[in-house]
């Protein structure tokens, strides 16, 4: 009895065996410790998650350009020879010989007109003149004859074989017959005259072109009615070809004469094609045309290119900027151009941010003169190098970024 009071003694309480209270505080411990290292791992994502920015790749600064832009303008890509080519006569076009985009050189046939009637024309002025030449050797053979009945005649007439009028009358045949001869040669020359005007006609049904150049536009078709004063109305063409010549494009611009004074002929000017931003152009202004447009208020100024390109085209939209002497060496020690918009001021001092390796680099650039959009970048900048000109959000040395698509 003693040794089975001693085993229930032993025996371990259900409350004891459990252990609730402990076991509940271990498990919210834990589970508050994975909340933490959750939230802690979203928030460093979250912040290790590079910016989006959209950069621009730095160039290089054009050689031996001059200071800093004056003026800006624009206008167009214009031709000094541009021709409308057409006929001379109204005709039907029998044949065109010419496309858009084709060469063509000086005196080259563009296109032919019915020449039907100018040919008829000129073989009846021939024939006439032939008609005109044949009755001289007519009329000299008559006159031959008529000189030997007049020596006659006047020999009888010295021996009284003949009467004074038979005299007269044998006078008056050779001098009748020098007249008809002086006729028939002016009939002659008449005949070469209408030829010469006929020939000319024929050769009015040739259209060529007046100089070499590239054809812009075909105006005309086969069958059609062309007139260079547009006789029938709106159903007659007044052109067949317009005919550039591409060695003459020059830049044609209007500036406001409140600025005029800023432009002299020779002074070097920066020419930007729409079609083509990237391209800078040299040029210089080849003259100031002398009279104002009162509607306007503008003064005319054209630039001639520097050298020409097959990717310039009459009518195209250009930018200038009439350039400057530079101020010292600034301007000609640039070492790239960027986008205005990528040049930040902190501090009172340009910055601009370049993204290498994924990062943001924080950089302190010395800016020469501003062209247009772009400034020049005397240092801090390499060509190549990609600065950033737009972020949705504030930038930081060392903050890691990627490029917009």
């Amino acid at each position: 009895m003693t040794g089975g009071k001693d085993l229930s003694a032993l025996r371990i309480a259900d409350s004891a065996r459990t252990g609730d209270g402990a076991g509940r505080t271990l498990r919210l411990l834990a589970g508050g410790l994975v909340l933490l290292l959750v939230v802690a791992g979203l928030a460093f994502a979250f912040r290790g998650r590079p910016s989006l920015v959209e950069v621009a790749a730095a160039r290089a600064a054009v050689s031996g350009s001059s200071g800093p832009a004056l003026l800006n303008a624009s206008g167009y890509v214009t031709p000094r020879r541009r021709a409308t080519v057409a006929a001379k006569i109204t005709g039907r076009v029998s044949d065109v010989l010419i496309d858009e985009g084709m060469t063509v050189t000086a005196g080259q046939i563009l296109a032919t007109l019915d020449d039907s009637d100018a040919r008829s024309r000129l073989l009846s002025a021939q024939a006439q003149r032939a008609v005109a030449q044949a009755s001289i050797k007519d009329h000299e053979v008559n006159l031959a004859n008529a000189e030997r009945d007049l020596k006659r005649t006047a020999d009888l007439q010295g021996d009284g074989g003949a009467s004074v009028q038979m005299l007269d009358q044998a006078r008056t045949a050779v001098e009748s017959l020098g007249a008809r001869i002086a006729l028939a040669k002016e009939q002659v020359k008449a005949a070469e005259a209408a030829s010469e005007v006929a020939q000319r006609d024929l050769d009015n049904c040739t259209v060529r072109a007046p100089f070499a150049g590239i054809v812009v536009s075909k105006d005309a078709q086969r069958g059609e009615i062309v007139s260079p004063i547009s006789a029938g109305g709106g159903f007659t063409r007044t052109g067949i070809a317009t005919i550039v010549d591409m060695q003459s494009l020059e830049i044609e611009v209007d500036v406001n004469e409140s600025h005029i004074a800023k432009v002299t002929p020779g002074q070097r000017v920066e020419a930007t094609l729409n079609a083509y931003p990237d391209w800078r152009i040299p040029a210089k202004v080849r003259t100031v045309i002398p009279t104002a447009d009162r509607q306007k208020a503008t003064v005319k100024v054209r630039i001639a290119f520097d050298a020409l390109d097959p990717r310039i085209l009459p009518d195209m939209g250009i930018k200038v900027a009439f350039l400057g002497e530079a101020p010292g060496t600034q301007a000609a020690a640039a070492r790239s151009v960027i986008p205005k918009g990528a040049v930040r001021d902190e501090g009172g001092k340009p910055v601009v941010y370049v993204l290498n390796a994924g990062r943001l680099q924080r950089r302190a650039v010395t800016v020469g003169a501003a062209r247009g959009e772009e400034v020049d970048v005397v240092a801090g900048v390499a060509e190549g190098e990609q600065v950033v000109i737009k972020a949705k959000e504030g930038l930081k040395d060392g903050q890691s970024a990627g490029i917009k698509r």
